[in-house]
C-alpha cells in the first residue's frame, strides 16, 4: 500500500511539472530566456573572459569550478527552456542563477563598494541608476523565467506533449 501511495504522490508531482498553459506565445518567451542562457557555451570557448577567468576576478572562491559548473548549468538550462523538455526545471535554474548574479555583480554598484569576497568591477558611473543599466538584462531574463514557472512550456514544447501522451487517459490506483 506504502509503495504505491508513494506513486501516486511522484506521478501527481510529475503532471503537475508537465503541466502546461496551451498558449502559443509562451514560445517567445522560452526562445528569449533560452536562446541567451544557451550562451552558456561561451564560459568554455572564452574561458579567460567569460568563464573561469571572469569568476575568479568578481572573487568567487573556486572559480574554475563555477565557472565550468554554471557555464554547464546555464547551457543545460537553456537547451532545456528552448525545447520546452521539464521547462518548469530549466527556469528554476536560470532564475537561481539570475538571483545569484544580481546580489553579486548588480547590487554592488548601487552601494558602490564590494559585497562579501565579490568584487565592485570599474565603472564610471556607480549608484542606483548605474546598478538599473546593468541590471535590464539580467531583470528581463529573471523575469521571463518565473513567466515559464508559472505558465510551463506552452503548447510547442516537449512537456505538452508528454502531458497529453501520460495523462490524457483517466487513471486510479488500485486500492
Amino acid at each position: 500500500m506504502k509503495s504505491n501511495s508513494n506513486f501516486v504522490k511522484s506521478t501527481e508531482h510529475m503532471r503537475q511539472l508537465l503541466q502546461t498553459d496551451v498558449s502559443k506565445t509562451t514560445l517567445l518567451i522560452r526562445i528569449m530566456v533560452g536562446g541567451i542562457f544557451s550562451e552558456g557555451i561561451q564560459k568554455f570557448l572564452y574561458p579567460m573572459a567569460r568563464g573561469t577567468g571572469r569568476f575568479e576576478s568578481m572573487g568567487f572562491p573556486y572559480p574554475e569550478f563555477f565557472g565550468n559548473f554554471i557555464g554547464f548549468i546555464e547551457l543545460l538550462a537553456g537547451m532545456m527552456v528552448l525545447m520546452g523538455v521539464l521547462t518548469r526545471v530549466g527556469a528554476f535554474s536560470t532564475i537561481t542563477i539570475m538571483s545569484v548574479a544580481i546580489i553579486t555583480t548588480k547590487i554592488p554598484i548601487a552601494f558602490r563598494e564590494s559585497f562579501g569576497p565579490f568584487v565592485l568591477r570599474d565603472l564610471e558611473v556607480y549608484g542606483f541608476w548605474s546598478m538599473a543599466h546593468e541590471l535590464r538584462t539580467d531583470f528581463a531574463m529573471w523575469l521571463g523565467s518565473l513567466f515559464l514557472i508559472i505558465k510551463g512550456g506552452g503548447r510547442w514544447s516537449v512537456d505538452q506533449k508528454l502531458y497529453r501522451a501520460w495523462y490524457s487517459f483517466s487513471w486510479q490506483p488500485n486500492d
